[in-house]
């Protein structure tokens, strides 16, 4: 595979704390919403937690050995919230911001760039109890929390994320109830999204107030293209309010500096926007110095009756759209359709909308399928081969890295541990730690990429 990319590309792997770290009531831990979530019977798959999960809290130097042998530069991780604040706010739990201390110095012992998260889903349940992103105070105490870490890192960390998918954790969250806190609201769930914007726009504020030199800030959204499945008026219709929810509640006030009016005139039977304060646009719109985008597939939608015929009881989740269609093409093991097109239409869609937009980073893209005798996963190997090409194809973006989901296998949210993206297999009896063979096919592209690159 001849590849282009440019002297400097960042190539790396992603985690995230709830997902990998385990020690869930270890170190000061505070509880988060997924630690509740996933205790509410048929919530999560097999009833699975993330208790343990794959032990990277105390395997971590071995995890390192193993991202080091990668050969990748940059790591793309998140901080446990509840870990650094267990109750979400005041008290600060020193022994977990010395966990990530020493994480973030190995890697900087091994030339790796720390790219943080400070936010990948997993809210304190203190803050929720006491109205979650519902609330607005939640915004303010999310930008205390950032504050909090930069001070503690800043020094040794110069890439900051805010919030990893910001859809999901609204709509999927409080709207849909498939993930943490569970909620099937409407006005909540709107609520939801814009407070996670605005504690975006806040946390960017604080952290620039800590006038700490070389720092870089930035969110990373998913950004999944509707393709409506007839050319039908109806069927468009619907794939434009289905990317109205998923990508254009979240890129137009972040860098079109309004919301779109589509999405006030779907909801409006179900919500007055009330949480819009007449300042909160130019908060959240704070200019960021990069943006993450993750993709995984395509939308394939069409028009379909809403699910509650009663507008003031429908959930934020009930647009009238069927995303269940699926197209002729391969699948991975969750059923996703594999469409490395759909990359190349998520990075230029957004450029074009937003011509302003600041360098992207690819921060997700991986697949799950089944494990073959011996871990020769060619179908993973040819998913990323597929999608790192189209990354190379897409035109006028200023690309600077791209990172695969994920290192480890790890909890896979409401699917518990049934499916496993990692690059490296964990036996979770034993926590063994195996590279499947696109580690190594990984391992050996970087190498040929920075060749290419020289």
């Amino acid at each position: 595979m001849v590849v282009s990319f440019p002297s400097g590309f960042r190539w790396g792997v992603a985690t995230s704390a709830y997902q990998i770290e385990g020690a869930a009531s270890l170190g000061g831990r505070g509880p988060s919403i997924w630690d509740t979530f996933a205790t509410v019977p048929g919530a999560v798959a097999n009833g699975d937690t993330g208790d343990v999960a794959a032990d990277h809290y105390h395997r971590w130097v071995d995890d390192m050995r193993l991202l080091i042998d990668l050969g990748v530069d940059a790591y793309r991780f998140s901080v446990s919230w509840s870990r650094i604040l267990p109750d979400g706010w005041g008290r600060i739990e020193q022994r977990g911001l010395d966990f990530y201390r020493r994480l973030v110095e190995s890697l900087l012992d091994n030339e790796i760039e720390p790219f943080l998260t400070l936010y990948h889903w997993d809210l304190p349940q203190a803050l929720e109890d006491r109205g979650g992103w519902r609330d607005r105070d939640t915004s303010y105490r999310f930008a205390d929390y950032a504050a909090t870490v930069h001070e503690a890192l800043g020094d040794v960390v110069s890439k900051w994320t805010t919030l990893n998918e910001p859809y999901c954790s609204a709509i999927v969250g409080y709207g849909e109830g498939r993930h943490a806190p569970g909620a099937r609201e409407g006005h909540g769930a709107l609520a939801a999204a814009h407070h996670l914007l605005l504690g975006h726009g806040l946390a960017v504020q604080a952290m620039r107030a800590n006038g700490l030199p070389g720092q870089e800030f930035g969110i990373v959204l998913n950004q999944s293209p509707t393709v409506p499945v007839t050319s039908s008026p109806a069927d468009v219709a619907a794939a434009s309010r289905q990317d109205c929810l998923l990508r254009r509640q979240f890129t137009d006030p972040l860098f079109g500096s309004a919301y779109p009016d589509e999405l006030t005139s779907m909801f409006s039977e179900i919500s007055d926007f009330s949480f819009r304060h007449d300042e909160d646009l130019s908060i959240i719109g704070e200019p960021l110095d990069y943006v993450g985008l993750n993709y995984y597939y395509r939308l394939h939608v069409a028009d379909a009756p809403h699910r509650e015929p009663d507008p003031a009881k429908r959930t934020a989740h009930d647009i009238g759209v069927d995303t269940t269609q699926l197209p002729d093409v391969p699948r991975t093991g969750m059923g996703w359709p594999v469409e490395p097109v759909g990359l190349i239409t998520a990075l230029t869609d957004l450029k074009a909308r937003h011509p302003g937009l600041p360098p992207v980073y690819v921060t997700e893209n991986g697949c799950v399928y089944p494990d073959t005798e011996g871990f020769e996963d060619t179908d993973r190997i040819a998913y990323l081969r597929d999608h790192i090409a189209a990354a190379e194809a897409a035109p006028g973006v200023d690309l600077r890295g791209y990172f695969c989901w994920s290192l480890l296998d790890n909890f896979e949210w409401a699917h518990g541990y049934k499916h496993r993206f990692g690059l490296i297999h964990v036996d979770y009896q034993t926590q063994q730690r195996t590279p499947r063979a696109s580690y190594h096919w990984y391992r050996s592209f970087i190498t040929q990429a920075r060749q290419q690159g020289n």
